[in-house]
């Protein structure tokens, strides 16, 4: 069996690494033929005339996903709040099985959701056509829910009884003990559950594609078009040859880079809040 459990822990080493091997092999060349300062910087997508700039695509992965943050996370932290401490037996029945079940709805059953709800709606109150930036934050925003509220309580559950009874026998309220007591020690759990969040956000495809827009523009405000990386690779990987598909692998290695890096300040952060 230790071998068994070698082998597998050597297969998944090895699956990452050759994904690795793929894309840089894949993507650094063509970064190299365009220019890595043009074609990280530049402004531009038009493969016709071989203008191949995904700075408006990174910074439409970043609004977006810092839009489902702004969205998902302080909703998902206090309704992890509420499950843990608050919720009644008979609401939890009810409410545990609905969270779980909007973690295995298809992305793209949130897409059409947003297209027929969400976009309408925005349209209505807003103007223009509704696929837009905030459109494509809010449905990612509700993506990021289950994610962020089954890890956030888990985490506030592992926190021992004891500081919660301490901090009531110290004279502290019931809401000031949880939140100033047992919230701050379950800060390590809740931000891998933010983490994790993020990065179901910012690799979000389908549901992005049907609400956001797939302008490749920097959006000038939260009711214009956009395109995400993930985006962009989809759309055009089918039809692609050449230099297009090499820079569209080029793409996939910023993504990869994207998430390494917060893989990393997650773990850099984790041991902080620890020591």
């Amino acid at each position: 069996m230790h071998g068994v459990f070698l082998a597998s822990a050597v297969t998944s080493i090895f699956a990452v690494l050759l994904i690795c091997v793929f894309l840089f092999a894949g993507g650094i060349p063509a970064m190299l033929k365009i220019g890595v300062v043009d074609f990280l910087t530049g402004t531009r997508w038009k493969p016709g005339s071989d203008m191949y700039g995904i700075l408006p695509m990174i910074l439409g992965s970043i609004y977006v996903t810092a839009g489902a943050v702004v969205v998902g996370v302080p909703t998902g932290v206090l309704t992890a709040v509420y499950m843990a401490r608050f919720c009644p037996p008979k609401a939890y029945r009810l409410l545990k099985p609905a969270v779980e079940l909007l973690a295995g709805i298809p992305s793209v059953v949130y897409g059409f959701f947003g297209l027929m709800v969400i976009v309408p709606a925005l349209r209505t109150a807003f103007g223009g056509s509704g696929t837009s930036l905030l459109a494509a934050s809010l449905v990612l925003g509700i993506m990021i829910l289950p994610t962020v509220i089954g890890v956030g309580e888990a985490a506030l559950r592992a926190v021992p009884e004891s500081y919660y009874e301490g901090s009531l026998a110290l004279g502290a309220s019931k809401e000031r003990s949880i939140f100033f007591v047992v919230l701050p020690a379950a800060r390590s759990g809740i931000l891998a559950g933010i983490v994790l969040g993020i990065g179901r956000a910012i690799g979000e495809t389908m549901a992005v594609i049907m609400v956001a827009g797939n302008q490749p523009v920097i959006p000038s405000s939260l009711f214009k078009g956009l395109r995400t990386l993930t985006a962009n690779i989809v759309l055009e990987m089918g039809y692609a040859a050449d230099l297009h598909r090499e820079a569209l692998i080029s793409t996939a290695v910023v993504l990869f880079v994207f998430i390494l890096c917060i893989n990393l300040a997650f773990s850099l952060l984790k041991r902080r809040v620890i020591r």
